[in-house]
Order: structure tokens, then C-alpha cells, then sequence
């Protein structure tokens, strides 16, 4: 099998295509939960440090019935549990009703138990992680690189549509995100003409300039008009980047992504009204930049003066 695909490109960029399609499917559930199970356990750290305030100044009475976990625990929620289901009806989503794409076309959209309509972000989320990591298969070839390279795309998918949506980047996905670059760093598994990994010295100078780049503007920023410009959340990704990509690659991406970001928020601005205090995220313009460094950066690379 592995002999096929190494000998067959076309084969292996379609498996990745199919792949990429039902990793997609995966990342619309980490996208729409894992801010909730952040949540879910931001409530919970919340009343734990009420309770502990509460038995702090309160005397209780030497009879007195106390019972500190009183309270009944929230049923289970996470990546795995419960199963999906319909937002309107709560109908559970059954297999042959959750095939990528597919299933929403022959659903035409409309959830099969109460006909309520089903977005077109999820089968877009789907379609973009599948020809992304299409792209990645032709780009690296069959072997760890690619392999690499799928993972970083689909990091960066994840973790663009929980920042548009939530202003947030989670250190469930920075971080580890940030530890895996490093780690395969030092693996030295590279394919003729690409640059990924990078070598153990590039991916921790890239990690630890990545960091620190942005934290300096945070707090430039932030001394000059007393606003904060970004989160902690860009610090970690663009770290996270370096870490994959070297510190080689970092300034192409602070630009390719300022860039974007800028004119996109002009756009918004003049055509949608979009007021100047409204926050606009980051780190979508990061990852996209980050995606662009990863499938071209051998050809940026070719225009930097170090």
C-alpha cells in the first residue's frame, strides 16, 4: 500500500482529498465544542473558587449538614460525547447522514428529522480541509512531510473559525501545535525541495522570536495608546509557526498577514459599516499566512535578504 502511494502521486492526492474531507467533518465538531468545553470548565474553576471563598468566612455550625460537592455534576461533554445532533431538534445526526459534503447536498441542506435549515459553513469547512490537504499531498509528496504538513493545515483550519468565532485561540491547540514543531524538529525527516521540518536550532530560534515579536508590539501598543491590539492567543501561533517553519519564514508571515488583515479591515470599514472599535481577530490572517509560508516558503525564501 505504502508502495503504491509513494509511486503514485495522483493516488495519494486522492486519499488525502478523501481524507481531508472527513478530517474536515471532525474539525466543525472541535471548532463548535471545544469552546463550549473551555467554557464548561472556566464555570467550573469559577464556582470552585466561590465555594472555597464561601468556606472561608462562613462559620458553620459543629451539626450542621455541610456538603461541599452538593451540586450535580454536568453531563459529559467533550469531542467524543454526546453524540451529534440537530441544534433545533436535537434529533442525533445518524452515520450515513454525516458523510462529508455529501450528506448535506442530499439533505439539501435541511436537518432530515425536522427539516430545519443546516448551515453551508459545515460542508465548506469540509470541502477547504479536504483541497487544502490535497494541496499539501501534491506539494510534499507521499512520506512524514506531507504527514507534517497535514497536521499544521488542519491545526490552522481549526483554529481559524474558533478565533472568527470566539476571539480565541486555545492553548489545546497552540500549544500542542507548538511542542509537535519542535519535537519534529528534531526527527530531521526533510523532502527533496521542501523545508519542513527545519532544523532543532531554526525551529527554537523561530518559536522563541515568534513570541516575542508580537508580545513587543503588543506592549509597544499598548504603552502608546493604552488599548490592547491582540491576545496572548497570536503570541503562541505565530511561536507555534516559527517552531514548523523557522525563523526564516517569520517575516514573511508577520507581512503576508498584516497585509491581509489590513485591507481586509479597510474593507470592512467602508463597505460594511464595520465600526473602529470592533475587534477584528488575528489569528485567521496568521494561519493563512502561516498556510501560505508552509505550501510556498521555498519560493519566499528565495526573496530574503538572510
Amino acid at each position: 500500500m505504502f508502495g503504491l502511494l509513494a509511486q503514485s502521486p495522483a493516488t495519494f492526492i486522492a486519499l488525502s482529498l478523501v481524507l481531508g474531507l472527513l478530517l474536515g467533518s471532525f474539525l466543525n465538531v472541535v471548532i463548535w465544542r471545544l469552546p463550549k468545553m473551555l467554557e464548561r470548565q472556566w464555570r467550573e474553576q469559577c464556582a470552585e473558587l466561590a465555594n472555597d471563598d464561601a468556606q472561608a468566612t462562613t462559620v458553620v455550625a459543629p451539626n450542621a449538614h455541610h456538603q461541599a460537592g452538593s451540586s450535580h455534576a454536568e453531563p459529559a461533554y467533550n469531542l467524543i460525547v454526546p453524540r451529534s445532533a440537530c441544534p433545533h431538534c436535537r434529533a442525533p445526526i445518524k452515520a450515513h447522514q454525516n458523510i462529508p459534503v455529501l450528506s448535506w447536498l442530499l439533505l439539501r441542506g435541511r436537518c432530515a428529522n425536522c427539516s430545519a435549515a443546516i448551515s453551508a459553513r459545515y460542508p465548506l469547512i469540509e470541502l477547504l480541509c479536504g483541497l487544502l490537504t490535497a494541496l499539501v499531498a501534491w506539494r510534499f509528496g507521499f512520506g512524514l512531510p506531507a504527514l507534517f504538513a497535514m497536521a499544521v493545515t488542519w491545526f490552522l483550519i481549526a483554529l481559524t473559525f474558533i478565533d472568527l468565532d470566539h476571539q480565541l485561540l486555545p492553548d489545546a491547540l497552540t500549544l500542542p501545535l507548538l511542542w509537535f514543531g519542535l519535537l519534529a524538529s528534531l526527527g530531521g525527516v526533510m523532502a527533496a525541495g521542501t523545508s519542513l521540518p527545519v532544523t532543532p536550532r531554526s525551529a527554537i530560534i523561530g518559536a522563541a522570536a515568534g513570541y516575542l515579536s508580537l508580545w513587543t508590539v503588543y506592549h509597544l501598543f499598548r504603552l502608546a495608546t493604552g488599548k490592547e491590539g491582540m491576545g496572548y492567543g497570536d503570541f503562541k501561533l505565530l511561536a507555534a509557526l516559527g517552531a514548523w517553519m523557522g525563523w526564516k519564514m517569520l517575516l514573511p508571515i508577520i507581512l503576508i498577514s498584516s497585509i491581509v488583515g489590513a485591507i481586509v479591515g479597510i474593507a470592512l470599514i467602508m463597505l460594511a459599516r464595520r465600526g473602529r472599535e470592533i475587534p477584528i481577530p488575528f489569528g485567521p490572517y496568521l494561519a493563512a499566512a502561516g498556510l501560505i509560508a508552509l505550501v510556498y516558503g521555498d519560493a519566499l525564501a528565495r526573496f530574503l535578504p538572510f
